[in-house]
């Protein structure tokens, strides 16, 4: 079964900046379109940043300029630098893996992002 494992999420300041990090099984991230997603309280999961393997990104426009998506193949680790937070960005942020190739749609538990004073 494949697990990704997120970590980075939290409390803070309006402002403030937040590092997310999303790591997946060596199989996979090499062939992997990696996003992140968010969802908050009431609403439905939505798209905030992809990266593909050859680094190719996509924002939400709500983000752009803000929230930087990356990999780093040698740790098989995909990125969320999340800077000038704001208060609705608060949310669950979940982590994907998926290939149309290959046939496969992974998600992680998802992390608590928190942005309040």
């Amino acid at each position: 079964q494949v697990r990704l494992v997120e970590s980075g999420g939290g409390l803070v300041q309006p402002g403030g900046s937040l590092r997310l990090s999303c790591a997946a099984p060596v199989s996979i991230f090499s062939t992997a379109v990696m996003g992140w997603y968010q969802q908050a309280p009431g609403k439905q999961r939505e798209l905030v940043a992809t990266i593909t393997s050859g680094s190719r990104t996509t924002y939400a426009d709500s983000v752009k300029g803000r929230l930087t998506i990356s990999r780093d193949n040698a740790k098989n680790t995909v990125y969320l630098q999340m800077n000038s937070l704001k208060p609705e960005d608060t949310a669950v942020y979940y982590c994907n893996a998926r290939s149309t190739l290959y046939g496969y749609d992974h998600w992680g538990p998802g992390t608590q992002v928190t942005v309040s004073s």
